[in-house]
């Protein structure tokens, strides 16, 4: 019988509780099953310490699965681990980006039945560690506002059927009204393909392709194919910021003469004062971050 070690936030609310009994019914037809309630990183620590050779099972959204891969890696015990993940946030982005299923009984049959492969990770230059996307400019700021509208609209529903998932597109379209003043030199595997001459709306780099979820801000991004997708927006006129987020919504902004799109391996970006949206967590401001994708860095257990 597979042995499970299922991490879930010790502060869930009663519908994340309910949803969860849900999983772990499904899981423990099949499974030997552990649960662990964890609510600061000490203790997560701690439950990760005997993981042993367990599937450690994410029950929780994208903070939840950055935090557990996150502390995975500070242990220098990610390569060998094998993750899962019940999604159970509000955006998600991580399972939409890995076609992992969001209806709580279907993500607990994927643990059972899915396939272990191996998926690629963004680390910067502090150590940290991306798992999802990372984006710079007026994404941030709409990251930024967006949280406020999605805890607002969070609480209009029901479990995940709120209205959470609007927060991101709210939060876009109000940026968009601000003018860009982001002067900003990217580099993609050592060449400059953007300099402070012109300016950017934003800088968007995905190991997965979703955001705010839901928003494709790198359609074509895949945690396993070995490269970073990066997008630049040079949408910084008025109505040209508000076609670019018209676009955005329907995954269409490629298709913008004022929008460019490359893969690498190595990511710098750098020069005015910038903050940055990593797994939805803000940082800043900056003047200079650069990542690098760690290919096939840990095994997750999709479809």
């Amino acid at each position: 019988m597979r042995s499970l070690l299922v991490i879930t936030n010790a502060d869930a609310g009663t519908a994340d509780e309910e949803r969860l009994a849900e999983a772990l019914a499904v899981l423990r037809e099949e499974a030997s099953v552990e649960v662990a309630k964890t609510s600061n990183p000490g203790e997560l620590d701690g439950v990760l310490h005997r993981a042993g050779g367990r599937t450690v099972v994410v029950a929780g959204g994208d903070g939840s699965m950055h935090a557990v891969v996150t502390a995975l890696y500070k242990r220098h015990e990610l390569a060998e681990s094998t993750l899962a993940l019940l999604p159970m946030g509000t955006g998600n982005d991580f399972a939409r980006s890995n076609d992992i299923p969001l209806e709580i009984e279907d993500a607990a049959r994927l643990v059972l039945t899915g396939e272990a492969r191996k998926v690629d990770l963004i680390v910067d230059e502090t150590g940290s560690v991306v798992v999802n996307n990372v984006h710079v400019g007026t994404g941030a700021q709409a990251s930024r506002k967006g949280a406020k509208w999605k805890t607002r609209l969070g609480a209009i529903g029901v479990g995940k059927v709120n209205l959470g998932k609007l927060g991101y597109p709210i939060g876009a379209a109000l940026s968009a009204f601000n003018p860009p003043n982001w002067r900003l030199r990217v580099e993609i595997d050592g060449e400059v393909v953007q300099d402070v001459d012109r300016p950017v709306l934003m800088v968007a780099i995905g190991n997965g392709g979703n955001v705010g979820g839901g928003t494709e801000l790198n359609p074509e991004a895949d945690t396993e194919d070995g490269r970073l997708d990066v997008m630049i927006s040079r949408a910084v006129k008025p109505l040209a910021k508000l076609g670019y987020v018209a676009k955005l919504r329907k995954a269409e902004h490629e298709e913008r003469d004022d929008v460019v799109s490359m893969r690498g391996r190595t990511v710098k970006v750098s020069g005015g004062e910038f903050y940055l949206s990593a797994d939805g967590e803000i940082e800043g401001p900056e003047r200079s971050r650069s990542w690098r994708l760690e290919p096939a860095a840990y095994s997750m257990i999709l479809p």
